[in-house]
């Protein structure tokens, strides 16, 4: 008995190159059912599938199916045309199918994210937007939305740039028609990444946490004016901290917890937290506050690393000096590794998020450094930037859609 003829491999993205394909696309309203009913129509003539893309939007299904030719002795193209489009006119929807050769075209090098929030997206946003990556030399290879409150963010996927010009690009047109654009080189390494560190004033925390103190000392003005130039980069941060810190002089001690008190999470902080822990990611904080509110932080929030000043206390009052080294610019970027290195997470894998000059060292140390609601000076000088007071949205950045936070948060794991 002679041995069996081999068969021939399914064709596959490199070998349907040169084989005939059929592009089969349905559209209509969208019922149970459908998917599989095409599928078992195509079955009867031994086609092999290439590619499926599908989607659904407002109760009405795009469906499309890249197959190769029938090949099966008996059969034809023509007889596959007649049977798909009377089963889907038996079901009120419409077919079209086109002939043609080979899979889809490759997509160009350079391939990126770009997450848009708009608050709301209007159509000429996004006109502009997508007009500034064609520009670039760009194609738009995708797009779907990964929320629609309390923004409406959506994805582009697009090709045929390098990240650092689309980004450049992108970021002046978003300065003009003034919604946030973030842009992250696509791959591996944005599905990888594993610490994210926070800076707390005014990112993690709605509230300057001195300005607080100052206001039971009485000099919130003139301690705030102090905090804006620091933060804007027009003064040392180490000088400025010593100066304002003085004047907290012979506050008694029971003034920690009053600040505490009044301290107010950005909104979006805790669902931000809680989901990149449901996903394995160690979270911390570094600030140029004080270990007084952050170790309380740390605690309530269930965070891996915290680190801050320290307020000196002598006697139940405050002495006016910090104990210990400053954590300054430098200080955070350093702080930043450490944490990085105690977790086990290589710095590309790491994300930053922050909104003063101070954080512009960390930021950029970082794989992803996120301005969050920040000065030009950091907007400018970061990856990405967000420009809306809601702190979760820094998910949408990671690929992370609003439906499965909420799915998750659901599911009522405990976290």
């Amino acid at each position: 008995m002679s041995a069996p003829e081999p068969t021939q491999p399914p064709p596959t993205s490199e070998s349907a190159d040169g084989v005939r394909t059929l592009l089969v696309k349905i559209f209509g309203k969208d019922r149970p059912g459908i998917t599989a009913g095409l599928f078992d129509t195509l079955a009867a003539y031994a086609v092999d599938v290439i590619d499926i893309e599908q989607v659904v939007t407002r109760g009405r299904i795009v469906l499309c199916a890249l197959i190769t030719a029938p090949a099966q002795v008996g059969t034809s193209e023509g007889a596959l045309r007649a049977t798909v489009h009377s089963w889907a006119e038996s079901l009120r929807l419409e077919a079209e199918i086109l002939s043609g050769t080979g899979d889809n075209r490759p997509r160009g090098s350079g391939r990126s994210h770009v997450t848009v929030l708009g608050n709301p997206l209007t159509a000429q946003s996004t006109a502009a937007i997508a007009a500034s990556i064609t520009g670039t030399g760009g194609n738009i290879d995708r797009i779907f939305r990964l929320a629609k409150l309390p923004v409406t963010a959506v994805e582009f996927a697009v090709s045929g740039v390098a990240t650092d010009p689309l980004r450049t690009a992108l970021a002046t047109t978003a300065a003009d028609i003034g919604v946030d654009v973030a842009v992250v080189s696509a791959g591996l390494q944005r599905r990888a990444r594993r610490l994210v560190v926070m800076d707390v004033d005014s990112t993690l925390i709605q509230d300057e946490v001195i300005e607080l103190f100052a206001a039971h000392a009485g000099c919130e003005a003139e301690v705030a004016a102090v905090t804006e130039r620091a933060m804007r980069g027009e003064l040392d941060f180490e000088e400025s901290l010593h100066e304002r810190v003085a004047l907290l002089a012979g506050l008694d001690v029971s003034v920690v917890d009053k600040v505490r008190a009044d301290v107010r999470l950005t909104p979006g902080a805790r669902t931000l937290i809680r989901t990149l822990k449901r996903l394995g990611y160690q979270v911390g904080v570094v600030s140029g506050g004080f270990t007084q509110i952050t170790d309380a932080l740390r605690e309530e929030l269930c965070l891996d690393f915290a680190a801050a000043n320290t307020l000196e206390i002598e006697n139940g009052v405050l002495t006016g000096r910090v104990v210990g080294e400053v954590v300054d610019r430098a200080g955070k970027a350093r702080l930043l590794r450490t944490f990085a290195e105690q977790a086990g997470v290589p710095l590309a894998q790491t994300v930053a998020i922050g909104d003063g000059a101070n954080d512009l060292d960390m930021l950029n140390a970082a794989g992803l450094g996120v301005a969050f609601n920040a000065k030009p000076l950091v907007r400018a000088a970061a990856h990405a930037a967000v420009n809306v007071p809601f702190l979760d949205t820094v998910l949408y950045l990671l690929g992370i859609s609003r439906e499965e936070v909420e799915s998750a948060d659901e599911s009522d794991d405990g976290l």
